[in-house]
């Protein structure tokens, strides 16, 4: 019997609906409320058009907050996808391929643990009376060294940045392995015979047949750096001041404590954007849908 054209569609109905009314619906809702001055309990929303998004210019905090974001994706690149990628070579080399293994779960047990566990964590540590690292420093006699971590405006959203750094560095560390096992090992076999020592290998074979790879990890890195909020909420509230504030944070700090919904939903719009921009340029790099 010939199926009606109609019933596979009936399958994939149900999950459609619950995306759109679940994603996509609130996506729309949400560029609908930044085109309004209006609060969280407004019965009366003021239409304001664009005004919202021409207030980026001239709000100095969200500025401070962008470059926060700006500072910690470089750093992410740097430390998470450019250590990640040196330990995944390592790794994969001859050299202690046969012990990989343990250094994998040594590497990759940081990123299962709870953000916000972590945060608290190294809270305690940058304390500037009683914390691990001013008690460290003053041990050690440098006491010229000492600071308070999480007070000083300068100093906080590094301090945040530094703590990141530990955690997701192996995760991104096994993406690029699992890229490198793809290399056929008859091409390290040739530049062996052609006398290409580990580091030559390393440089003209491994990067480059894993860049797409690296690109992909460098966008996800990205990404995840503009979505930051957990560590800042949980150390420092964006403080000292506003001094640590990520776009995360300070659309929280809009939304729900001065009452701004309409500001806040315009912030999360473009940054929506942003990231969908990102996504599409994973995507591309990644290739995904293609056979």
């Amino acid at each position: 019997m010939r199926v009606k054209w109609y019933v596979p569609y009936l399958f994939v109905l149900p999950a459609f609906l619950l995306i759109v009314v679940v994603l996509y619906n609130p996506i729309v809702q949400n560029m609908y409320t930044s085109l309004f001055s209006t609060a969280a309990f407004s019965s009366q929303p003021r239409f304001v058009g664009l005004q919202n998004y021409t207030s980026f210019f001239s709000d100095a905090n969200l500025l401070t907050a962008f470059r926060n974001n700006i500072y910690y994706g470089i750093t992410c690149i740097v430390f998470q996808c450019g250590l990640g990628l040196v330990l995944a070579i390592i790794m994969e080399s001859k050299l202690i391929r046969n012990h990989s293994g343990f250094f994998r779960t040594v590497y990759f047990i940081p990123s299962v643990i709870s953000i916000t566990a972590a945060a608290l964590l190294w809270k305690f540590i940058y304390q500037s009376r009683g914390g691990l690292l001013n008690t460290v420093l003053a041990t050690l006699g440098l006491e010229q060294f000492q600071h308070a971590w999480l007070g000083e405006a300068n100093l906080a959203i590094w301090a945040i940045i530094l703590m990141a750094q530990w955690q997701y560095m192996g995760y991104y560390c096994m993406l690029l392995i699992v890229s490198i096992q793809k290399i056929p090992e008859d091409m390290y076999e040739s530049a062996s015979i052609d006398g290409a020592n580990g580091f030559q290998k390393a440089i003209y074979i491994t990067i480059p047949a894993i860049r797409e790879m690296i690109l992909v990890v460098t966008v996800i890195d990205v990404i995840g750096c503009l979505k930051v909020f957990t560590e800042v909420y949980v150390m420092t509230l964006g403080g000292p001041g506003y001094a640590s504030h990520t776009v995360g944070t300070l659309l929280y700090q809009y939304a729900f404590i001065y009452n701004k919904m309409g500001y806040a939903a315009a912030i999360g719009t473009v940054m929506f954007v942003i990231m969908l921009l990102l996504s599409m340029l994973q995507l591309r790099i990644s290739g995904s849908g293609k056979q």
